[in-house]
């Protein structure tokens, strides 16, 4: 299958041309049952007579080029409906239909505040695409998306979510008039896997009331079933705590296949490099050190921890908390032994295997360097995040 890809360079058609090739070079796996033998990029830097190739040999076409901030409103329906129109007319010369995604907006709905230049622009280029389907026989799915966000997404544009994680991301000033709105979000990257089952023919369709979709089996429109609805101040208040992570060692609960979770990705992909290094504090003592990496909500926290050559440390105990001891460099003997009890429990432990020891509650316990000259380098978790007022720790010899 060949696919063309109009607006390549664009957020969407960027993040699809990539998936595409990853799928087409063999990378991406999980969709192997796709072949692909070509992917044709045509933005606003190729030539007509370019185009006019890729249409001639496309099996497939993703139609994500338009114009969303012109320096002049008539250059909405030029550059979403007339050149729609260019596109359908030379693919309507193939001798057989090509299937046609074509990416809208809600603001085509013509409701309220979406009726305007842009709207009208997008619903004419709907009209386009559902009338070429009816006269070639070609299937068309005629998407209108919500707002997006996700990586490779231009700060400053039409995203609101772009620019505030950019603007975090860079210590910039972030305003926010009502944080009461509240924004429909479609992650790009769930995006991305309706675009791959519109390919396959498992696309979702829909039916408009309003500008809400609903789902239905052969409905005039399509949709992407997961998306978000999210308010501005939610979104802050998350960007609040990501931008503080490096200094909390804080990481936020984030649940599987949440906003939060996708926020995180989006924020992190603005980072510039100065932010990409975050230097941790050891502290360091005669023994070595012990660093914290990084604490969770609700499960703990790692650490690592450095012995200098045949340096024990530890002999303590604690009431309820529990930890894993992960040797990653050198050669140790971790000791464990019941409070009342003279039994010890022996564990050598290498960088060579590696193996997760539990350190157990009412056990004291210790680890020993070895070596007379190499480093022991521990990573270690705890169940539970150190709290000074309550240390839950008590020294005893083993």
């Amino acid at each position: 299958m060949k696919i063309l890809i109009t607006g390549a360079k664009g957020f969407v058609g960027k993040n699809l041309a990539e998936a595409l090739k990853n799928i087409k070079d063999g990378k991406d796996r999980t969709r192997s049952e796709l072949y692909i033998d070509a992917v044709f990029e045509y933005d606003t830097d190729c030539t007509e007579a370019q185009l006019e190739k890729h249409c001639d040999e496309a099996d497939f076409v993703f139609h994500f080029a338009g114009v969303n901030r012109p320096e002049n409103a008539k250059m909405f329906m030029k550059g979403n409906r007339d050149f729609t129109k260019e596109l359908l007319d030379k693919l309507k010369k193939k001798p057989v239909p090509c299937p046609v995604v074509f990416s809208s907006s809600i603001q085509a709905s013509l409701i309220g505040r979406y009726d305007d230049d842009y709207g009208r622009s997008k619903k004419a280029g709907e009209e386009l695409v559902f009338n070429y389907g009816e006269e070639t026989g070609a299937r068309v799915l005629v998407y209108r998306f919500p707002n997006l966000f996700g990586k490779w997404c231009r700060p400053n544009y039409n995203s609101a979510v772009a620019t505030f994680c950019n603007n975090y991301a860079n210590d910039l000033p972030v305003t926010v008039n009502d944080h009461s709105t509240v924004l429909e979000l479609l992650y790009i990257d769930d995006l991305i896997d309706e675009m791959v089952l519109a390919l396959k023919g498992e696309e979702h369709r829909c039916e408009y009331e309003g500008v809400k979709a609903i789902p239905t089996e052969k409905g005039k429109y399509c949709a992407a079933p997961v998306s978000h609805k999210v308010s501005l101040g939610e979104i802050v208040s998350l960007l609040d705590s990501f931008k503080a992570q490096p200094a909390t060692l804080l990481m936020p609960e984030i649940a599987e296949n949440s906003f939060a979770k996708k926020l995180y990705s989006t924020y992190l992909s603005y980072l510039p490099k100065e932010k990409v290094c975050v230097p941790l504090k050891m502290n360091c003592d005669d023994r070595g050190s012990f660093t914290e990496l990084f604490k969770t909500a609700k499960c703990g926290q790692f650490s690592v921890n450095i012995s200098k050559p045949s340096i024990t440390k530890g002999q303590h105990w604690h009431h309820s908390k529990w930890e894993l001891f992960i040797v990653v460099s050198g050669r140790g003997l971790i000791q464990q032994r019941k409070i009342g009890t003279d039994e010890v429990l022996n564990f050598e432990v290498s960088g060579n295997k590696l193996e997760a020891v539990h350190i157990l509650p009412g056990y004291t316990h210790s680890i020993i360097n070895l070596s007379d000259t190499e480093d022991l380098v521990t990573l270690m978790w705890a169940n539970e995040q150190f709290d000074p007022a309550k240390p839950d720790t008590f020294f005893e010899k083993i």
